[in-house]
This record gives C-alpha cells, structure tokens and sequence, in this order.
C-alpha cells in the first residue's frame, strides 16, 4: 500500500504513571505512516484525492495535548482510531516516543510502535457508492479506448456487450460509434468521481472542438446510487439518457431497474446493433 510519512511531530503531554509525570507536561515525538491508495491523486493534483497532512496533525496534536492517559501504549491506540477516521486511510503505522522517560538508567528514550487497520479501529467503513457509466468511442482504435476506460475507472463490478451505433447529430461524415455502459464501485464523492470521468477522457487525448463532434472517448456519469444533483458542473441522472437508444441498451444489461419500462417501444428505431463483450485480454490503445 502507498504511504503518507509524517515524522518527528512533537507535542507537550501529561503521560506516565509516576506522581510527578501526573502533574507535568512532557514532550513525545509522533511518527506516523499513513497507508492511502495514491493511485488518484497521483493523476489528479487534487487535495481532494488524497489525505491533508496538515489536518492530521493538527488532529493528533490536539489529541495529546488534551490527553492524561498512563500508558503509551492507550495514547497511541488513540491516536490510531483519530487518524482512522481520515477517508482514504485504510491502515495507520504509529511510533509514540517518551523523549525523557523518567528511569534510573541511561536511556534516550522510549516508544511504543503498533499498526491498526480500519477494521480493527473503530473508524467507519468507507462507504461504498455504486456508479454507472456510459461509454463511447468513434476514433481511432476503438474497442482500445474503451479497455483504457474501463481500466481507469477502478473497481468495474458490471459491463455490458458493446452496442455499435451510427452516429445521432453532429457534422457529417463521422464513423460508427462503440458504446457500452459499465458500473462501478467506489468510495469518491460524485464531483471527485466526476473529475476521474473526465480525467480519463484528457489521457485518451479527447478533444472538444465541435459539439457532438467524433471523439476518442466519451466517459459519462449517468447515476450515483439514486442520487439527484442539479448543478453547473453535474447533472444526476444524466439528462439526456432516456432519449438514447444507444445508452439504454447498454444500460439495460447493467442497471435495467433505471431504464423506463417500456423504452424499447417508445423510443424511435435505431440502429444499435449488439456486437459482444469487450475483450479486456488485448492490449491498449
């Protein structure tokens, strides 16, 4: 697992069992590594991927300070379950030094080091939310960019065949569309999930320079559990699914419990024809 280091934090407390250790603050150092899926945040750039440092110091400063505990050994579990409830914090490694322990013999210090995962602190679970993704291609090498999507969006736990499909509006003069619908399972937000989407879409080098226009890579956000969202920058459930042949087919294999009962009649005939699952065996684009 990817680890965020925090080293060498120093913060005043009140530990130990001796009488005078009760009544005066004494210094310990902190050293922690946080085990955190970096995967995102090394794509992204964004705080948002990853585990403000600064706040968990901050947090377990704050803890010690405020604590009287005996032992080293409570303090440090303490700290633990603090920096367990930090999202994207899977395990903690915590190091807890008393830098002037007070015993007869020459020693520098003394530590207690333990490891705790988040299903052995009493932190929350991640929350798992369930995604559903349409996806499209009609340049270049097709089914190759509908693998790199369905292997950048995590953990795919649904696909549906592929459905080609001519183009709908737009120039003329287009090639044939590849289009599939996917879900996922992930623990981001629907905003960070929706920056994945369209980081991906960057890396298959899309480009937007005429509306409707041929594309390396469509990576659309059609639902997040049954949330709704209005907003500039997301529209839950995608506002124009119910009027695409080429999306409910697809999506009807994956999540038929959105699609409209009786689309298939209503909808105007398209051309969306079946042509099999995606091979995820072949190579990339």
């Amino acid at each position: 697992m990817d680890r965020i280091l925090i080293d060498d934090l120093r913060v005043l407390t009140v530990i130990g069992a001796l009488p005078h250790e009760r009544e005066i603050a004494q210094p310990i150092r902190i050293d922690l590594a946080l085990g955190v899926d970096l995967h995102e945040a090394g794509r992204s750039d964004e705080l948002a991927d990853t585990v403000h440092y600064g706040l968990v110091c901050e947090r377990v400063a704050e803890l010690c300070r405020e604590s009287k505990d005996i032992l080293l050994e409570r303090l440090a579990a303490k700290v633990a379950d603090t920096v367990l409830e930090f999202d994207l914090v899977e395990e903690v490694d915590v190091t807890l030094t008393k830098l002037r322990p007070p015993i007869p013999e020459e020693v520098q210090s003394t530590a207690v080091h333990l490891v705790r995962t988040r299903k052995e602190a009493a932190a929350p679970p991640l929350v798992a939310h369930r995604a559903v993704v349409a996806l499209g291609s009609n340049l270049g090498d097709r089914e190759g960019y509908l693998r790199f999507a369905v292997r950048e969006l995590g953990n795919v736990t649904a696909m549906s065949q592929i459905f080609e499909t001519e183009p709908i509006g737009g120039p003329g003069g287009q090639g044939a569309f590849l289009n599939m619908v996917v879900e996922v399972e992930t623990a981001l937000d629907p905003f960070a999930f929706l920056r994945r989407c369209q980081r991906i879409e960057a890396n298959a080098l899309r480009q937007r320079l005429v509306r409707w226009g041929p594309r390396t890579l469509d990576v659309d956000l059609l639902f997040y559990d049954d949330m709704r969202i209005e907003s500039e920058a997301l529209m839950l459930p995608h506002p124009r699914i119910f009027e695409r042949r080429f999306v409910l087919a697809p999506l009807a294999e994956v999540a038929p419990e959105f699609c409209p009962a009786d689309w298939d009649d209503t909808l105007p005939p398209a051309a969306v024809l079946p042509r099999g699952p995606l091979s995820l065996d072949a190579d990339l684009v």
